[in-house]
Protein backbone atom coordinates (compact mmCIF):
# COMPACT_ATOMS: atom_id res chain seq x y z
CA UNK A 1 0.00 0.00 0.00
CA UNK A 2 2.69 2.64 1.26
CA UNK A 3 5.09 1.31 -2.38
CA UNK A 4 4.25 4.45 -4.78
CA UNK A 5 5.04 6.70 -1.74
CA UNK A 6 8.41 5.05 -1.16
CA UNK A 7 9.36 5.05 -4.21
CA UNK A 8 8.79 8.81 -4.01
CA UNK A 9 10.12 9.53 -0.89
CA UNK A 10 13.73 7.11 -1.87
CA UNK A 11 14.08 9.80 -5.33
CA UNK A 12 13.59 12.62 -3.74
CA UNK A 13 16.05 11.75 -0.88
CA UNK A 14 18.90 10.40 -3.13
CA UNK A 15 18.51 13.42 -4.84
CA UNK A 16 19.67 15.65 -1.84
CA UNK A 17 22.10 13.28 -0.90
CA UNK A 18 23.29 13.21 -4.55
CA UNK A 19 23.10 17.57 -4.57
CA UNK A 20 24.72 17.52 -1.03
CA UNK A 21 27.46 15.49 -2.24
CA UNK A 22 28.22 16.76 -6.30
CA UNK A 23 31.25 18.35 -5.46
CA UNK A 24 33.11 15.56 -3.43
CA UNK A 25 32.29 12.17 -5.00
CA UNK A 26 31.78 11.60 -8.82
CA UNK A 27 27.90 10.87 -9.99
CA UNK A 28 26.99 10.04 -13.76
CA UNK A 29 23.50 10.90 -13.72
CA UNK A 30 20.52 11.77 -10.89
CA UNK A 31 19.51 8.87 -8.89
CA UNK A 32 16.29 7.10 -9.83
CA UNK A 33 14.05 4.28 -8.70
CA UNK A 34 13.93 1.14 -11.00
CA UNK A 35 10.17 -0.23 -11.27
CA UNK A 36 11.43 -3.88 -12.58
CA UNK A 37 9.24 -5.99 -15.10
CA UNK A 38 10.09 -9.79 -16.36
CA UNK A 39 10.77 -9.84 -19.89
CA UNK A 40 9.48 -13.49 -20.75
CA UNK A 41 11.43 -13.30 -24.34
CA UNK A 42 14.71 -12.59 -23.04
CA UNK A 43 16.92 -11.25 -25.37
CA UNK A 44 16.35 -11.90 -29.17
CA UNK A 45 17.06 -11.85 -32.81
CA UNK A 46 15.99 -11.96 -36.53
CA UNK A 47 18.03 -13.27 -38.82
CA UNK A 48 17.21 -11.01 -42.40
CA UNK A 49 18.67 -13.66 -44.94
CA UNK A 50 21.74 -12.63 -47.53
CA UNK A 51 21.83 -8.98 -48.68
CA UNK A 52 18.91 -8.00 -46.49
CA UNK A 53 21.28 -6.76 -43.39
CA UNK A 54 22.04 -2.75 -44.81
CA UNK A 55 23.01 -0.88 -42.22
CA UNK A 56 20.38 2.19 -41.17
CA UNK A 57 21.54 5.33 -41.71
CA UNK A 58 21.62 6.24 -38.31
CA UNK A 59 24.11 3.38 -37.41
CA UNK A 60 26.39 4.19 -40.18
CA UNK A 61 26.42 8.23 -39.75
CA UNK A 62 27.64 7.30 -36.13
CA UNK A 63 30.73 5.22 -37.61
CA UNK A 64 31.51 6.63 -41.11
CA UNK A 65 33.86 9.02 -39.39
CA UNK A 66 35.77 6.35 -37.85
CA UNK A 67 35.81 3.82 -40.95
CA UNK A 68 37.42 6.79 -43.57
CA UNK A 69 39.95 7.55 -41.10
CA UNK A 70 41.28 4.26 -40.90
CA UNK A 71 41.36 3.71 -44.25
CA UNK A 72 43.12 0.39 -45.55
CA UNK A 73 43.30 -0.46 -41.79
CA UNK A 74 39.85 -0.85 -41.58
CA UNK A 75 38.03 -4.20 -40.86
CA UNK A 76 36.31 -6.40 -44.10
CA UNK A 77 33.30 -6.56 -42.23
CA UNK A 78 33.27 -2.69 -42.17
CA UNK A 79 34.21 -2.00 -45.55
CA UNK A 80 31.52 -4.33 -46.51
CA UNK A 81 28.31 -2.19 -44.37
CA UNK A 82 29.97 1.05 -45.58
CA UNK A 83 29.56 -0.32 -49.44
CA UNK A 84 26.00 -1.50 -48.65
CA UNK A 85 25.11 1.99 -47.25
CA UNK A 86 26.81 3.99 -50.07
CA UNK A 87 24.60 1.83 -52.33
CA UNK A 88 21.20 2.09 -50.35
CA UNK A 89 21.58 5.53 -49.12
CA UNK A 90 24.02 7.87 -50.94
CA UNK A 91 24.15 6.36 -54.89
CA UNK A 92 21.54 4.41 -55.36
CA UNK A 93 18.00 4.99 -57.03
CA UNK A 94 16.40 6.37 -53.76
CA UNK A 95 14.16 9.44 -53.69
CA UNK A 96 16.02 12.56 -54.50
CA UNK A 97 14.97 14.26 -51.22
CA UNK A 98 16.21 11.73 -48.80
CA UNK A 99 19.38 10.85 -50.85
CA UNK A 100 20.29 14.64 -50.51
CA UNK A 101 20.01 14.64 -46.87
CA UNK A 102 21.70 11.64 -46.26
CA UNK A 103 25.00 12.76 -48.42
CA UNK A 104 24.57 16.37 -46.43
CA UNK A 105 24.87 14.26 -43.03
CA UNK A 106 27.98 12.15 -44.39
CA UNK A 107 29.41 15.37 -45.26
CA UNK A 108 28.77 16.99 -41.58
CA UNK A 109 30.17 13.64 -39.95
CA UNK A 110 33.18 14.13 -42.27
CA UNK A 111 33.81 18.17 -41.73
CA UNK A 112 32.12 19.58 -39.08
CA UNK A 113 30.88 23.00 -39.63
CA UNK A 114 31.24 25.80 -37.56
CA UNK A 115 28.10 26.63 -36.37
CA UNK A 116 28.17 22.65 -34.47
CA UNK A 117 31.26 24.09 -32.26
CA UNK A 118 30.62 24.59 -29.21
CA UNK A 119 31.98 28.05 -28.00
CA UNK A 120 32.39 30.02 -24.90
CA UNK A 121 33.97 33.14 -23.75
CA UNK A 122 37.37 32.26 -23.78
CA UNK A 123 38.45 35.87 -22.60
CA UNK A 124 36.09 36.44 -19.95
CA UNK A 125 37.66 33.27 -18.31
CA UNK A 126 41.29 33.98 -19.00
CA UNK A 127 40.33 37.56 -17.34
CA UNK A 128 38.58 36.14 -14.47
CA UNK A 129 41.21 33.16 -13.89
CA UNK A 130 44.12 35.91 -13.91
CA UNK A 131 45.48 35.11 -17.03
CA UNK A 132 49.05 37.01 -17.53
CA UNK A 133 49.71 37.87 -21.19
CA UNK A 134 52.91 39.00 -20.65
CA UNK A 135 54.20 35.95 -19.01
CA UNK A 136 52.17 34.17 -21.49
CA UNK A 137 54.14 35.48 -24.43
CA UNK A 138 57.78 35.44 -22.84
CA UNK A 139 56.58 31.99 -22.57
CA UNK A 140 55.45 30.83 -25.97
CA UNK A 141 58.72 32.61 -27.60
CA UNK A 142 60.58 30.25 -25.18
CA UNK A 143 58.83 27.27 -26.06
CA UNK A 144 59.29 28.17 -30.60
CA UNK A 145 62.33 29.61 -30.07
CA UNK A 146 63.72 25.87 -28.21
CA UNK A 147 64.62 27.50 -25.27
CA UNK A 148 62.05 25.45 -23.54
CA UNK A 149 60.51 21.67 -24.20
CA UNK A 150 59.71 18.54 -23.45
CA UNK A 151 63.50 17.46 -23.97
CA UNK A 152 64.62 20.89 -22.28
CA UNK A 153 62.11 19.97 -19.39
CA UNK A 154 65.53 17.86 -17.84
CA UNK A 155 68.64 19.00 -17.01
CA UNK A 156 71.69 18.58 -19.19
CA UNK A 157 73.32 14.75 -19.41
CA UNK A 158 76.50 15.84 -18.22
CA UNK A 159 75.09 17.36 -14.71
CA UNK A 160 76.25 15.69 -12.07
CA UNK A 161 73.44 14.25 -9.32
CA UNK A 162 74.65 12.50 -6.31
CA UNK A 163 72.98 11.83 -3.35
CA UNK A 164 72.93 13.92 -0.18
CA UNK A 165 75.73 13.48 2.16
CA UNK A 166 75.66 12.73 6.26
CA UNK A 167 74.95 16.21 7.94
CA UNK A 168 72.93 17.77 4.18
CA UNK A 169 69.21 16.89 6.33
CA UNK A 170 68.94 17.20 10.13
CA UNK A 171 66.22 14.78 11.52
CA UNK A 172 64.04 16.80 13.79
CA UNK A 173 63.92 13.83 16.22
CA UNK A 174 67.85 14.68 17.63
CA UNK A 175 66.79 18.72 17.97
CA UNK A 176 67.09 19.40 21.67
CA UNK A 177 64.00 20.52 23.28
CA UNK A 178 66.04 23.94 24.02
CA UNK A 179 64.59 24.69 20.25
CA UNK A 180 61.17 22.98 21.23
CA UNK A 181 60.72 26.15 23.48
CA UNK A 182 61.61 28.69 21.34
CA UNK A 183 59.38 27.42 18.26
CA UNK A 184 56.25 26.87 21.10
CA UNK A 185 56.37 30.91 22.35
CA UNK A 186 56.35 31.78 18.16
CA UNK A 187 52.99 29.17 18.47
CA UNK A 188 51.42 30.66 21.18
CA UNK A 189 52.44 34.40 19.91
CA UNK A 190 50.48 33.59 16.32
CA UNK A 191 53.61 33.99 14.48
CA UNK A 192 52.76 31.07 12.23
CA UNK A 193 49.86 30.79 9.56
CA UNK A 194 49.45 27.37 7.59
CA UNK A 195 48.60 27.36 3.59
CA UNK A 196 47.46 24.28 2.27
CA UNK A 197 46.87 23.82 -1.11
CA UNK A 198 43.70 22.43 -2.55
CA UNK A 199 43.37 23.71 -5.91
CA UNK A 200 43.35 19.86 -7.88
CA UNK A 201 40.58 18.08 -8.84
CA UNK A 202 40.00 14.31 -7.71
CA UNK A 203 41.56 12.97 -10.79
CA UNK A 204 43.45 9.98 -10.01
CA UNK A 205 40.83 9.69 -6.75
CA UNK A 206 37.59 9.13 -9.18
CA UNK A 207 39.26 7.89 -12.70
CA UNK A 208 39.01 11.73 -14.00
CA UNK A 209 35.62 12.37 -12.84
CA UNK A 210 37.17 15.76 -11.81
CA UNK A 211 35.34 16.35 -8.53
CA UNK A 212 37.16 18.62 -5.41
CA UNK A 213 40.06 16.04 -3.40
CA UNK A 214 39.82 18.24 -0.97
CA UNK A 215 36.29 17.28 -0.11
CA UNK A 216 36.45 14.16 -0.83
CA UNK A 217 35.37 11.49 1.73
CA UNK A 218 38.39 9.09 2.20
CA UNK A 219 38.87 7.69 5.33
CA UNK A 220 36.77 6.84 8.65
CA UNK A 221 38.41 9.27 11.64
CA UNK A 222 37.07 10.31 14.56
CA UNK A 223 34.16 7.67 14.26
CA UNK A 224 32.77 9.19 11.08
CA UNK A 225 34.18 9.50 6.58
CA UNK A 226 36.36 12.90 6.86
CA UNK A 227 37.80 14.67 4.38
CA UNK A 228 41.17 15.84 3.48
CA UNK A 229 39.84 19.65 4.73
CA UNK A 230 38.33 18.24 7.47
CA UNK A 231 41.32 16.72 8.80
CA UNK A 232 43.88 19.94 8.09
CA UNK A 233 40.67 21.62 10.05
CA UNK A 234 41.13 19.22 13.26
CA UNK A 235 44.73 20.08 13.03
CA UNK A 236 44.25 23.46 13.38
CA UNK A 237 41.57 23.40 16.01
CA UNK A 238 44.13 21.21 18.22
CA UNK A 239 46.80 23.46 17.75
CA UNK A 240 44.75 25.84 18.64
CA UNK A 241 44.04 24.15 22.10
CA UNK A 242 47.51 23.71 22.02
CA UNK A 243 49.19 26.70 21.87
CA UNK A 244 46.41 29.09 23.31
CA UNK A 245 45.98 31.20 19.58
CA UNK A 246 44.07 29.68 16.91
CA UNK A 247 46.53 29.39 13.94
CA UNK A 248 45.25 31.41 10.70
CA UNK A 249 44.30 28.45 7.94
CA UNK A 250 44.19 29.66 4.24
CA UNK A 251 43.14 27.26 1.95
CA UNK A 252 44.45 27.83 -1.78
CA UNK A 253 42.27 27.16 -4.57
CA UNK A 254 41.58 27.06 -8.52
CA UNK A 255 38.82 27.88 -10.59
CA UNK A 256 37.68 24.41 -10.23
CA UNK A 257 37.60 23.96 -6.80
CA UNK A 258 36.92 27.47 -5.54
CA UNK A 259 32.97 28.04 -5.02
CA UNK A 260 32.65 24.38 -2.86
CA UNK A 261 35.94 24.96 -0.89
CA UNK A 262 35.32 28.70 -0.11
CA UNK A 263 31.38 27.62 0.88
CA UNK A 264 32.69 25.20 3.18
CA UNK A 265 35.28 27.75 4.95
CA UNK A 266 32.32 30.27 5.42
CA UNK A 267 30.41 27.77 7.22
CA UNK A 268 33.11 26.93 9.38
CA UNK A 269 34.28 30.02 10.15
CA UNK A 270 30.65 30.73 11.08
CA UNK A 271 30.67 27.77 13.41
CA UNK A 272 33.83 28.81 15.08
CA UNK A 273 35.16 32.65 14.71
CA UNK A 274 37.62 31.89 17.00
CA UNK A 275 39.15 29.46 14.27
CA UNK A 276 39.11 31.48 10.71
CA UNK A 277 39.35 29.46 7.69
CA UNK A 278 40.29 32.15 4.87
CA UNK A 279 40.27 30.89 1.37
CA UNK A 280 42.90 32.06 -1.29
CA UNK A 281 41.65 32.17 -5.18
CA UNK A 282 43.75 31.49 -7.97
CA UNK A 283 45.07 34.64 -9.48
CA UNK A 284 47.05 32.35 -12.29
CA UNK A 285 45.97 30.90 -15.62
CA UNK A 286 47.17 29.52 -18.42
CA UNK A 287 46.31 29.11 -22.32
CA UNK A 288 47.24 25.80 -24.27
CA UNK A 289 49.27 26.24 -26.72
CA UNK A 290 49.40 23.93 -30.07
CA UNK A 291 52.58 21.94 -29.93
CA UNK A 292 55.82 22.10 -31.40
CA UNK A 293 56.34 18.95 -33.74
CA UNK A 294 60.02 18.67 -32.15
CA UNK A 295 57.49 17.75 -28.77
CA UNK A 296 55.34 15.51 -30.73
CA UNK A 297 58.56 13.61 -31.51
CA UNK A 298 60.67 13.23 -28.59
CA UNK A 299 56.98 11.82 -26.39
CA UNK A 300 56.23 9.43 -29.33
CA UNK A 301 59.39 8.32 -30.97
CA UNK A 302 62.33 9.16 -28.43
CA UNK A 303 61.12 8.09 -25.11
CA UNK A 304 60.33 4.56 -23.93
CA UNK A 305 56.82 3.62 -25.89
CA UNK A 306 54.69 0.16 -25.88
CA UNK A 307 54.84 -1.36 -29.49
CA UNK A 308 51.49 -3.03 -30.16
CA UNK A 309 50.29 -5.48 -32.93
CA UNK A 310 51.73 -4.71 -36.06
CA UNK A 311 48.41 -3.52 -37.40
CA UNK A 312 47.55 -1.91 -34.34
CA UNK A 313 50.77 0.00 -34.54
CA UNK A 314 50.06 0.94 -37.93
CA UNK A 315 46.92 2.78 -37.12
CA UNK A 316 48.57 4.22 -34.42
CA UNK A 317 51.54 5.83 -36.00
CA UNK A 318 49.02 6.91 -38.91
CA UNK A 319 46.87 9.09 -36.27
CA UNK A 320 50.29 10.52 -35.01
CA UNK A 321 51.72 11.74 -38.08
CA UNK A 322 47.91 13.12 -38.95
CA UNK A 323 48.22 15.05 -36.00
CA UNK A 324 52.13 16.51 -36.39
CA UNK A 325 50.75 17.47 -40.00
CA UNK A 326 47.48 19.11 -37.69
CA UNK A 327 50.33 20.96 -35.56
CA UNK A 328 52.47 21.88 -38.18
CA UNK A 329 49.77 23.76 -40.40
CA UNK A 330 47.70 24.93 -37.79
CA UNK A 331 51.08 26.87 -35.97
CA UNK A 332 53.24 25.47 -33.77
CA UNK A 333 53.27 27.09 -30.69
CA UNK A 334 49.99 29.25 -31.29
CA UNK A 335 47.32 29.65 -29.15
CA UNK A 336 44.50 26.97 -28.51
CA UNK A 337 41.68 28.60 -28.61
CA UNK A 338 39.44 26.49 -30.84
CA UNK A 339 37.19 24.93 -27.80
CA UNK A 340 35.27 25.36 -24.86
CA UNK A 341 37.11 27.56 -22.43
CA UNK A 342 37.65 25.10 -20.11
CA UNK A 343 39.42 23.38 -22.68
CA UNK A 344 41.65 26.03 -24.02
CA UNK A 345 42.86 26.64 -20.57
CA UNK A 346 45.16 25.14 -17.85
CA UNK A 347 46.70 25.51 -14.22
CA UNK A 348 50.42 26.75 -14.35
CA UNK A 349 51.90 24.78 -11.15
CA UNK A 350 51.93 25.57 -7.64
CA UNK A 351 54.61 28.16 -7.50
CA UNK A 352 52.06 30.19 -8.67
CA UNK A 353 49.92 29.00 -5.38
CA UNK A 354 52.54 31.18 -3.78
CA UNK A 355 52.43 33.79 -5.75
CA UNK A 356 48.61 34.02 -5.67
CA UNK A 357 48.91 34.85 -2.08
CA UNK A 358 50.47 38.48 -3.08
CA UNK A 359 48.65 38.31 -6.48
CA UNK A 360 45.04 38.39 -4.77
CA UNK A 361 45.67 40.71 -1.35
CA UNK A 362 45.52 37.28 0.76
CA UNK A 363 48.84 38.35 2.58
CA UNK A 364 48.28 41.49 2.82
CA UNK A 365 45.06 41.02 4.63
CA UNK A 366 46.63 38.46 6.93
CA UNK A 367 49.42 40.88 7.98
CA UNK A 368 46.99 43.47 8.53
CA UNK A 369 44.38 41.22 10.44
CA UNK A 370 47.94 40.14 11.99
CA UNK A 371 51.09 42.16 12.07
CA UNK A 372 52.78 39.58 14.22
CA UNK A 373 52.66 36.92 11.34
CA UNK A 374 56.72 36.10 10.35
CA UNK A 375 56.00 32.53 9.14
CA UNK A 376 54.07 30.19 6.70
CA UNK A 377 53.94 26.44 7.01
CA UNK A 378 52.82 25.66 3.54
CA UNK A 379 52.31 21.62 2.55
CA UNK A 380 49.77 20.03 0.08
CA UNK A 381 46.60 19.08 0.84
CA UNK A 382 47.24 14.92 0.47
CA UNK A 383 49.95 15.72 3.37
CA UNK A 384 47.96 14.94 6.00
CA UNK A 385 50.78 14.45 9.02
CA UNK A 386 51.89 18.55 8.30
CA UNK A 387 51.74 20.12 11.60
CA UNK A 388 52.64 22.95 13.20
CA UNK A 389 55.66 21.33 14.83
CA UNK A 390 57.29 23.86 17.43
CA UNK A 391 61.06 22.08 17.76
CA UNK A 392 61.69 22.51 13.54
CA UNK A 393 60.29 25.60 13.96
CA UNK A 394 62.36 26.51 16.88
CA UNK A 395 65.66 25.37 15.39
CA UNK A 396 65.00 27.15 11.98
CA UNK A 397 64.80 29.95 13.92
CA UNK A 398 68.10 29.78 16.12
CA UNK A 399 69.68 29.24 12.82
CA UNK A 400 68.43 31.65 10.73
CA UNK A 401 66.84 29.66 8.09
CA UNK A 402 64.57 31.50 5.70
CA UNK A 403 63.30 28.42 3.61
CA UNK A 404 62.81 25.17 5.49
CA UNK A 405 62.03 21.95 3.54
CA UNK A 406 60.66 18.46 4.98
CA UNK A 407 61.87 15.48 3.38
CA UNK A 408 61.25 11.70 4.34
CA UNK A 409 63.19 8.72 3.62
CA UNK A 410 62.20 7.25 -0.13
CA UNK A 411 60.45 3.75 -0.68
CA UNK A 412 60.21 2.35 -3.60
CA UNK A 413 56.43 3.56 -4.77
CA UNK A 414 57.86 7.23 -4.15
CA UNK A 415 58.47 9.12 -6.97
CA UNK A 416 58.17 12.75 -8.41
CA UNK A 417 61.30 14.37 -7.17
CA UNK A 418 64.04 14.03 -4.47
CA UNK A 419 66.49 15.73 -2.61
CA UNK A 420 70.23 15.38 -4.25
CA UNK A 421 73.44 17.42 -4.99
CA UNK A 422 73.18 18.88 -8.56
CA UNK A 423 76.60 19.79 -9.21
CA UNK A 424 77.74 19.85 -5.75
CA UNK A 425 75.10 22.18 -4.29
CA UNK A 426 71.69 20.89 -2.62
CA UNK A 427 68.36 20.79 -3.67
CA UNK A 428 65.31 19.42 -4.43
CA UNK A 429 64.94 18.32 -8.11
CA UNK A 430 61.07 17.50 -9.53
CA UNK A 431 60.91 14.31 -11.07
CA UNK A 432 60.41 15.94 -14.46
CA UNK A 433 64.41 17.42 -14.34
CA UNK A 434 66.42 14.19 -13.91
CA UNK A 435 68.63 13.06 -16.71
CA UNK A 436 68.33 10.12 -16.58
CA UNK A 437 65.25 7.74 -15.02
CA UNK A 438 68.02 5.77 -12.58
CA UNK A 439 69.43 9.00 -11.10
CA UNK A 440 65.88 9.74 -8.66
CA UNK A 441 66.04 6.11 -7.67
CA UNK A 442 69.66 6.29 -6.01
CA UNK A 443 67.85 9.30 -4.14
CA UNK A 444 67.78 8.34 -0.38
CA UNK A 445 65.17 11.38 0.53
CA UNK A 446 61.91 11.87 -0.73
CA UNK A 447 60.04 15.48 -0.91
CA UNK A 448 57.48 15.74 1.23
CA UNK A 449 56.12 18.91 -0.53
CA UNK A 450 55.78 20.77 3.00
CA UNK A 451 57.89 23.89 3.61
CA UNK A 452 58.71 26.65 6.20
CA UNK A 453 58.50 30.02 4.70
CA UNK A 454 59.74 33.37 6.26
CA UNK A 455 57.49 35.84 5.21
CA UNK A 456 60.54 38.27 4.85
CA UNK A 457 62.48 36.41 2.91
CA UNK A 458 59.33 35.99 0.45
CA UNK A 459 58.19 39.38 -0.15
CA UNK A 460 62.79 40.22 -0.45
CA UNK A 461 62.51 37.56 -3.90
CA UNK A 462 59.74 39.09 -4.83
CA UNK A 463 61.64 42.50 -4.62
CA UNK A 464 58.87 43.75 -2.06
CA UNK A 465 57.93 44.47 1.20
CA UNK A 466 55.14 44.47 3.51
CA UNK A 467 53.78 48.00 2.39
CA UNK A 468 54.41 46.90 -1.25
CA UNK A 469 51.39 44.49 -1.11
CA UNK A 470 48.88 47.07 -1.33
CA UNK A 471 50.39 48.36 -5.15
CA UNK A 472 48.75 45.16 -7.13
CA UNK A 473 51.10 46.57 -10.28
CA UNK A 474 54.29 46.69 -8.43
CA UNK A 475 52.79 42.70 -6.92
CA UNK A 476 52.95 41.71 -10.91
CA UNK A 477 56.03 42.93 -11.71
CA UNK A 478 57.73 41.35 -9.09
CA UNK A 479 55.74 37.64 -9.78
CA UNK A 480 56.95 38.27 -13.40
CA UNK A 481 60.54 38.76 -12.40
CA UNK A 482 60.48 36.12 -10.14
CA UNK A 483 58.64 33.84 -12.47
CA UNK A 484 61.37 34.08 -15.39
CA UNK A 485 63.99 32.86 -12.90
CA UNK A 486 62.37 29.76 -12.42
CA UNK A 487 62.68 26.31 -14.61
CA UNK A 488 59.41 26.30 -16.72
CA UNK A 489 58.20 22.38 -17.67
CA UNK A 490 56.68 21.92 -20.79
CA UNK A 491 53.97 18.95 -20.83
CA UNK A 492 52.16 17.34 -23.25
CA UNK A 493 48.03 16.68 -22.53
CA UNK A 494 45.48 15.12 -24.70
CA UNK A 495 42.32 17.34 -24.88
CA UNK A 496 38.68 16.42 -25.97
CA UNK A 497 37.07 18.34 -28.76
CA UNK A 498 33.17 18.06 -29.30
CA UNK A 499 31.95 18.83 -32.70
CA UNK A 500 28.49 17.25 -32.43
CA UNK A 501 26.16 13.77 -33.09
CA UNK A 502 28.26 12.21 -30.43
CA UNK A 503 31.70 12.64 -32.51
CA UNK A 504 34.88 13.78 -30.55
CA UNK A 505 39.04 14.79 -31.54
CA UNK A 506 41.36 14.41 -29.22
CA UNK A 507 44.13 16.75 -29.66
CA UNK A 508 47.98 16.53 -28.01
CA UNK A 509 48.14 20.04 -26.40
CA UNK A 510 51.45 21.81 -24.83
CA UNK A 511 50.67 23.44 -21.22
CA UNK A 512 53.60 24.60 -18.92
CA UNK A 513 53.71 24.50 -15.18
CA UNK A 514 56.47 26.34 -12.39
CA UNK A 515 57.01 24.05 -9.40
CA UNK A 516 57.61 25.29 -6.12
CA UNK A 517 60.51 23.16 -5.39
CA UNK A 518 62.65 24.39 -8.03
CA UNK A 519 63.09 27.49 -5.56
CA UNK A 520 65.39 25.22 -3.60
CA UNK A 521 68.09 25.83 -6.59
CA UNK A 522 67.97 29.61 -6.20
CA UNK A 523 71.27 30.95 -5.22
CA UNK A 524 70.65 33.60 -3.01
CA UNK A 525 68.24 31.88 -0.52
CA UNK A 526 69.05 30.36 2.54
CA UNK A 527 68.03 26.63 2.72
CA UNK A 528 67.80 23.70 5.33
CA UNK A 529 66.29 20.63 4.95
CA UNK A 530 64.79 18.65 8.09
CA UNK A 531 64.61 14.89 7.83
CA UNK A 532 60.56 14.19 9.84
CA UNK A 533 59.02 10.57 10.26
CA UNK A 534 57.03 9.17 7.38
CA UNK A 535 53.77 9.77 8.62
CA UNK A 536 54.12 13.44 8.77
CA UNK A 537 55.52 13.74 5.58
CA UNK A 538 53.44 10.76 3.80
CA UNK A 539 51.28 11.70 0.53
CA UNK A 540 47.83 10.12 0.42
CA UNK A 541 48.08 10.57 -4.06
CA UNK A 542 46.18 7.50 -4.73
CA UNK A 543 43.07 5.15 -3.08
CA UNK A 544 45.42 2.05 -3.79
CA UNK A 545 47.21 3.44 -0.71
CA UNK A 546 44.35 3.45 1.73
CA UNK A 547 44.79 -0.04 2.66
CA UNK A 548 48.44 0.11 3.23
CA UNK A 549 47.83 3.20 5.01
CA UNK A 550 45.30 1.85 7.12
CA UNK A 551 46.93 -1.27 8.18
CA UNK A 552 49.95 -0.08 9.37
CA UNK A 553 48.81 2.41 12.19
CA UNK A 554 49.21 5.70 9.71
CA UNK A 555 45.29 6.21 10.57
CA UNK A 556 45.63 5.88 14.02
CA UNK A 557 48.57 8.66 14.27
CA UNK A 558 46.79 10.87 11.84
CA UNK A 559 43.90 10.64 13.99
CA UNK A 560 46.22 11.55 17.30
CA UNK A 561 47.14 15.09 15.72
CA UNK A 562 43.42 15.93 15.13
CA UNK A 563 40.77 17.54 17.41
CA UNK A 564 37.27 16.97 15.48
CA UNK A 565 34.24 18.45 16.49
CA UNK A 566 31.97 16.47 19.10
Amino acid sequence: AHKQAAQEWLGRRMKQIKDEMKAALPFAMDPVVYDFRINDRGTVAEFLGAGLGIPSPNYALAHVREWTTLGDALALDHRHELALFTRRWVTAGTCEDTQGTIAAAVLDRLLPSTASRQTGNLQEALDQGGFDPVAHQAIRHDLQAGRIGLAQNRLPSDTYIEDAKPGDVVPVASVSADHRQRGQKALQEGRVMVVTLAGGASTRWTQGAGTVKALHPFAVLGGTYRNFLEVHRAKARRAWHEFGKAPLHVITTSELTHRAVSDLAAAWTAQEPGLPAWVSPGRSIGLRMVPMVRDLRFLWEESSQQRLEERKQKVVDSGRRALMDWAQKTGEGSDYRDNLPSQCVHPVGHWYEVANLLLNGTLGRALEARPELEWILLHNLDTLGAVLDPTLLGHALAHDRAFCWEVITRRLEDHGGGLARVNGRLRLVEGLAFPREEDESRLSYYNSATCWIRIATLLDLFGLDRQDLADPQKVLEGVRQLGSRMPTYITIKDVKRRWGHGQEDVFPLSQWEKLIGDMSALPDLATAFYLVGRVRGQQLKDPAQLDAWVRDGSRERIEALCDFPG
